[in-house]
């Protein structure tokens, strides 16, 4: 794997408390970074993923599909409503 060089600027707050954490972590304030920057892409990829998935969807075909869907069954147990809530998820006056 390539590596590659970045004169990083942080706040000296931030700096000074990225040491602790990774003294805490028992890392490097590097690998802190590294792996800080791989879960904020990772997020930021996911986020991007279901947009486009949301963006494909079609609302009235999956509502057609979740009309079929236990038609006829009991929930499994665990899945039932609870008692004091209506059939629109609004609790009982």
């Amino acid at each position: 794997m390539k590596k590659s060089n970045f004169a990083l600027r942080l706040q000296p707050s931030l700096m000074e408390e990225a040491r602790r954490v990774a003294k805490a972590e028992g890392v490097a304030v590097n690998q802190l970074i590294n792996v800080a920057v791989a879960e904020k892409v990772s997020a930021l990829r996911t986020e991007e993923y279901f947009a486009e998935r949301a963006h494909r969807g079609d609302v009235r075909k999956a509502l057609r599909i979740l009309k079929r869907v236990g038609v006829g069954q009991s929930p499994l147990e665990g899945d039932e409503l609870p008692v004091e809530r209506t059939r629109k998820g609004r609790k009982k006056s």
